[in-house]
């Protein structure tokens, strides 16, 4: 397992290790329950979070830091993946140095 270097990152605060959760689907119950149990399980800390139900479809984003965490973003990935399949979401999980990335003009 590799683990995210951050130091190899423009990163803001330099002691974390920041990525972005995103997760759309139909409003249900237990989503939030199911994302942040696995990011627990993880030892993943959960930095920020801001959700909204709009017309019936449930839109969450968390910043999540993955410090302390002995998982690599694939792993975390995978686990994801098999919650958004379980409960027909689509769930992403995007370094934040990628993010940047993408949103730089």
């Amino acid at each position: 397992m590799n683990k995210i270097d951050p130091t190899a990152f423009d990163v803001k605060d330099s002691d974390k290790e920041l990525s972005f959760v995103t997760v759309i689907g139909r409003d249900q119950k237990g989503i939030v329950a199911r994302v942040s149990t696995l990011l627990f399980e993880h030892n993943i800390n959960i930095e920020d979070i801001a959700q909204k139900v709009m017309h019936d479809h449930f839109v969450m984003i968390m910043m999540v830091d993955f410090k302390d965490s002995p998982s690599d973003l694939e792993d975390v990935t995978a686990g994801l993946q098999k919650i958004g399949q379980e409960m027909g979401l689509h769930i992403q999980i995007q370094h934040e140095s990628l993010f940047k990335a993408m949103h730089r003009v």
